[in-house]
């Protein structure tokens, strides 16, 4: 009986053990992870003009984040771009199929908030600062800086999973 007893606590101990990492594994969850849809209503761009549509995928690659942007621009031209970063606030990642960009640094400041500035040649032309809802399902991005022309860039664009 003794021996049996044992066994059972063994058993018990493991699966509570094994409870304690998914649930921390599920706490360490990050909410920027996953698809997120343009919400136009609610966004404004200026100068403008906003984009038609934008969905962006952001999926979880080794240590850090890819980033995949798919949009329709306001002329009905297509527009997919992308990065893979770790977040790290050091390391410049190559941005790819976007002509405003070379590269970007992103930081992750907390589970719900981080900032990426973005260069090109060199220069620094935007900076977005990422704020996601207590809940998780919406995702505000702040961006500040010069477009292609010169213009000055003041955009709020609201995403929404």
């Amino acid at each position: 009986m003794q021996i049996q007893f044992k066994k059972s606590v063994g058993v018990l101990v493991g699966i509570a053990a094994l409870m304690m990492v998914s649930a921390a594994g599920a706490q360490t969850t990050e909410p920027i992870l996953g698809t997120w849809k343009l919400d136009l209503a609610k966004s404004t761009y200026k100068p403008g003009p906003a984009p038609k549509s934008s969905i962006l995928t952001i999926d979880p690659a080794g240590k850090g984040m890819k980033v995949a942007v798919d949009a329709v621009n306001a002329d009905g031209s297509p527009l997919k771009w992308g990065f893979t970063t770790l977040r790290d606030g050091k390391e410049e990642a190559p941005v790819t199929g976007n002509p405003m960009f070379d590269v970007v640094t992103a930081t992750r400041e907390s589970a719900t908030a981080g900032t990426n500035v973005y260069k090109k040649a060199g220069k620094v032309v935007m900076t977005t600062k990422a704020a996601i809802s207590a809940d998780g399902k919406t995702m505000t991005l702040t961006s500040t800086g010069t477009d292609l022309k010169g213009q000055a860039i003041q955009n709020v664009a609201i995403y929404t999973k």
